[in-house]
């Protein structure tokens, strides 16, 4: 099964009806039946708002839950809490609600780009999913040192013997701060594909520290990548029951439409998706 969607649900005016103000979400519910929630990455969601997440989709809708900055070693300075611990309590009660209810799709440890492979980063990861036991948690790397051509299998074969997703990443070959697309699933229940373009210029040259986000993920994946992508997911689904898909093109606008131009392609149509369905997308794409 291919769940198609987009990183976060406030950025993409496409999918909303135009009275809408407050219910982003459900709109956004009608269109895909999975979405990532990043504000998480920034701060730890209470858990009244994840109740409310919960309330808004439908019984099916997933959430891929991008962990806090603090746990990946994003966060720069003293953390806002107590101690590591804390943190660590805070972000597992607001996950617990998703998991309940059986809408946890994974939780989402994205690294860095200066996590590169070493024994402390390895001792790190096996840390986070003894830690994260109880969820589905998937693995993002930033730096190319875990697919270097002698480290590449060994990683896989690490991330399956942890029981972790691997989150297969579509981006700008770039250097170091950048990592290959590897189609390898090490979970045969679940695998995941983010794509964030293709926008090698952006990428590294991503502006400041106010911008950087609208410069590196602007692009507009055209017919030809598309297709390239439905053929890469047909062999993802033979290694994995379930292949969760995130366009994470967001910047300038394309990450819904070619969500729906994926779906299109690979003739994906969802059941149970919220009740208020949005006829945004009609027509034909190409």
């Amino acid at each position: 099964m291919i769940h198609v969607g987009l990183t976060g649900w406030s950025d993409h005016p496409e999918v909303y009806s135009p009275s809408s103000k407050q219910n982003k979400l459900q709109d956004y519910s009608g269109n895909f039946p999975v979405v990532e929630v990043d504000t998480s990455f920034y701060a730890i969601p209470p858990k009244r708002n994840t109740y409310k997440w919960i309330e808004e989709t439908p019984e099916s809708f997933q959430f891929v839950v991008k962990a806090y900055q603090g746990i990946t070693g994003h966060h720069r300075g003293e953390l806002p809490f107590a101690n590591e611990e804390e943190m660590f309590h805070l972000f597992e009660e607001s996950m617990m609600p998703f998991l309940e209810v059986g809408k946890l799709a994974m939780i989402l440890l994205q690294f860095p780009p200066w996590f590169d492979c070493k024994k402390e980063n390895v001792d790190r990861i096996r840390f986070l999913l003894e830690r994260f036991e109880k969820f589905p948690v998937a693995i993002e790397f930033r730096h190319q040192s875990w697919y270097y051509p002698e480290y590449e299998t060994k990683t896989l074969q690490f991330l399956e013997e942890l029981g972790a997703i691997h989150s297969v990443c579509d981006e700008p070959q770039a250097g170091e701060g950048s990592i290959p697309l590897v189609p390898i699933a090490t979970s045969t229940e679940h695998v995941l594909v983010r794509l964030h373009g293709r926008n090698l210029h952006g990428w590294r040259n991503p502006g400041n520290e106010h911008n950087w986000r609208e410069v590196r993920y602007l692009y507009d994946y055209n017919k030809e990548e598309l297709q390239e992508i439905s053929e890469m997911l047909q062999l993802l689904q033979k290694q994995a029951e379930r292949v969760t898909v995130l366009f994470n093109n967001n910047s300038g606008g394309h990450a819904a439409n070619n969500a729906k131009q994926l779906m299109k392609l690979m003739n994906i149509h969802y059941n149970n998706l919220a009740p208020k369905q949005l006829n945004l997308f009609e027509g034909d794409f190409f």
